[in-house]
């Protein structure tokens, strides 16, 4: 249970002043439902009004707070033109300029022979300076409440400025004095404020200074933030640990059947990782491994080994992809391996209904399947497991910390979990998204890969591309078209793929497939089936198709605007080409003029196929925010902490963290009980529910 010291902070934000149900939607969109959602909304900038000149001596550009004597008002002549008022003081006039305005609203706000003092920017119009729509005009008896400092925050369209400010000056009140959570010695040694002071300062800043991330009040957040993700990462790894396993070692017999039936001997990598896998599933406790590999390391093939070492032991395994499509390829790669070597392989997605899916669920109860490969239809109440005891998980930052407690959940509590990525991910990230496992790498590509050739042309020669197709497809290559992310929208992302759709259909007839987010699954699979049977050659698609998609023919990559799309994710798409044996090429076409980082970006791509450089350029470049590309990334979303230019202070609180967890694993110390405030604050309770006390 929270405690109930919380509890104002976690009310609707829509209790709060000016946030009424049109702007509440609003503010949800921009930080989140509650109030402590826009508490930890910090500034972004900073209005400075304590300059306070002479009409005479305002400067163009700048924030002025003036007094001034009202003259005459100016309606306008037509709708078009701005309603003025002209103002004056012993130095010079100027004019307050109003666009769209209510003039008995104004002849009240400003009455003429009134003194006013007024805030806002300046500008020069032939000549003249002039003030559009003041931020303040307040009465010369309220000119203490005018605020000379204020914060200036990020926002969403529709939402006013002013009516942010005004619900967080209502919420700090609201902030309770919590007991410290922070060790003290280096609470000191940081010169870091106590909690609530810290959060106060940070709504409050003085100068620049107090908004950069190294600010004492922000960094002490900043740590408070990394702390709860590193503690709640680290007490559900100590109780994954405290979990009795089952020891499971095959007897190899089925692995030698299926390492005989493929085309090549397994890389040094996957050799490795397959030791390390083994010796957890072995160990009396439960497994929980990440397992990264770059694009075609062979990831698939570990995980079906690993499978088969818990089914020659005679228990069962489940394999779960993100969509169908990944969960229908992965079901057709292991098909013919498992054949090979007698093992039972079934297919679980939303799309298997009525007496199919009886009889595999029957089959799955009694122990007539080996290995489920599924989508997360394998969550669902009536799926039932005769012995699951391990568990792999494909692409994992589609996936929450929850979701790989309720697959386990299905084997009882000795599952084993082995969770696959395609997206390298740096050591930081790694840190934040995957403390509470042990990871293994695949860092070599299997032999027979070819390179994929990767250029990079202007936009303004997309003729020249499309002119130069036919030559492609002579040779008998297949063709991915991706088109531009927009923006944060399916809608309008599925309008630019279907527009360059039409406009090659019109060229090469009904070779041309389309693809996108926006169509339903079946459909989506229905022309992704067409697309690997040779049908459709042209395949025009958003970025649906940046996982895993498995079509070896397809040997060309049209990449359009390369330069809106992220290291990771053109990364990503180039490597749904080159997994044949034939030459692939990659086409980044951009918009010129490139910007420095969308520069930095193509030359990484043009130089390096390894993903692991990639992941740690990228970071460098973006930060950990957009790291795995938009929305998807399951990456905790950090508040306040920036892992890039934070990335010290990621390394102490995992070092505390761990520190507390061998101490103080139920947290009843008297730091502890305060540190599961902390955990309740940034809404980690998940990790608290796995304390025997809480």
């Amino acid at each position: 249970m929270r405690p109930e010291i919380l509890y104002p902070l976690f009310a609707p934000a829509r209790s709060l002043p000016g946030i009424g149900p049109r702007l509440e939607k609003l503010v949800e969109r921009l930080a989140g439902p509650k109030v402590i959602d826009l508490l930890w909304h910090l500034p972004s900038g900073l209005i400075d009004r304590r300059s306070r000149p002479k009409i005479a001596g305002a400067k163009d550009g700048e924030i002025a707070t003036i007094e001034v004597s009202v003259g005459l008002h100016v309606p306008p002549r037509t709708k078009r033109l701005p309603y003025r008022v002209h103002v004056s003081d012993e130095t010079g006039e100027m004019q307050l300029v109003f666009f769209n305005a209510r003039p008995d609203y104004l002849a009240k706000l400003l009455p003429e022979g009134s003194r006013r003092i007024v805030s806002g920017r300046i500008e020069f119009y032939q000549g003249a300076p002039q003030m559009t729509h003041p931020d303040h005009i307040v009465g010369l008896d309220e000119s203490a409440a005018l605020p000379l400092l204020e914060p200036v925050y990020p926002l969403t369209a529709g939402l006013p400025l002013k009516s942010v400010q005004k619900a967080l000056q209502a919420a700090l009140p609201l902030l309770p004095d919590l007991p410290e959570w922070q060790n003290g010695p280096w609470l000191k040694a940081n010169g870091w404020p106590a909690w609530r002071a810290a959060l106060q300062a940070a709504h409050e800043p003085k100068s620049a200074a107090d908004i950069a991330p190294d600010a004492p009040a922000r960094a002490r957040l900043a740590y408070d933030e990394l702390l709860a993700n590193q503690l709640a990462l680290g007490l559900v790894r100590l109780r994954m640990k405290k979990l009795p396993g089952r020891s499971i070692a095959g007897d190899g017999r089925l692995r030698r059947k299926v390492e005989d039936a493929l085309p090549f001997a397994l890389t040094g990598a996957q050799a490795r990782s397959l030791a390390e896998i083994d010796a957890d599933m072995k160990a009396p406790h439960r497994m929980l491994r990440l397992l990264q590999g770059d694009v075609g390391s062979g990831k698939t093939v570990v995980a079906l080994l690993a499978m088969l070492n818990a089914v020659e032991s005679g228990f069962q395994a489940a394999m779960m992809a993100p969509t169908e499509i990944l969960a229908r390829q992965h079901h057709a790669t292991l098909q013919p391996l498992c054949e090979a070597a007698g093992v039972r392989l079934a297919l679980l997605t939303g799309r298997e209904k009525g007496k199919p899916r009886e009889e595999i669920l029957s089959a799955l109860e009694t122990g007539g399947i080996d290995i489920l490969v599924g989508t997360h239809a394998l969550f669902q109440e009536d799926v039932a497991f005769k012995s699951l005891a391990i568990a792999v998980v494909d692409e994992q930052h589609r996936f929450g910390v929850h979701q790989r407690l309720m697959l386990t959940s299905k084997g009882g509590p000795g599952t084993d979990v082995l969770v696959m990525t395609a997206t390298p991910i740096p050591r930081t990230l790694t840190l934040t998204a995957y403390g509470d496992m042990d990871v293994s790498k695949l860092d070599e590509k299997p032999p027979g890969r070819m390179p994929v050739d990767t250029r990079a042309l202007p936009l303004d020669r997309l003729d020249e591309v499309v002119a130069g197709l036919p030559r492609a497809l002579a040779r008998g290559a297949q063709i991915y078209w991706v088109c531009p992310l927009v923006e944060e929208s399916d809608l309008v992302d599925a309008a630019a793929a279907e527009e360059r759709f039409k406009q090659l259909q019109a060229t090469f007839g009904e070779i041309v497939g389309l693809v996108h987010g926006r169509m339903k699954t079946a459909d989506k699979d229905a022309v992704m089936a067409r697309f690997a049977a040779g049908e459709i050659k042209i395949l025009v698609a958003t970025t649906v198709i940046e996982v895993g998609v498995n079509v070896p023919s397809a040997t060309v990559m049209i990449i359009e605007h390369a330069e809106r799309f992220g290291l990771a994710q053109l990364h990503q798409l180039r490597g749904r080409v080159g997994r044949g044996t034939s030459k692939s090429s990659c086409l980044l076409l951009y918009q010129t003029p490139l910007g420095e980082t969308a520069e930095a970006r193509i030359k990484i791509m043009r130089e390096t196929e390894d993903g692991f450089r990639i992941a740690e350029e990228d970071l460098r470049l973006r930060g950990a925010g957009e790291l795995l590309g938009t929305r998807q990334s399951g990456l905790p979303n950090f508040r306040i902490a920036d892992i890039e230019a934070q990335k010290e202070l990621l390394a102490a609180a995992h070092d505390d963290a761990r520190m507390i967890v061998d101490r103080d694993p139920e947290l009843e110390s008297e730091r502890g009980k305060s540190l599961r405030t902390l955990l309740y604050l940034f809404e980690r309770d998940e990790a608290i529910r796995y304390l025997r006390s809480g």
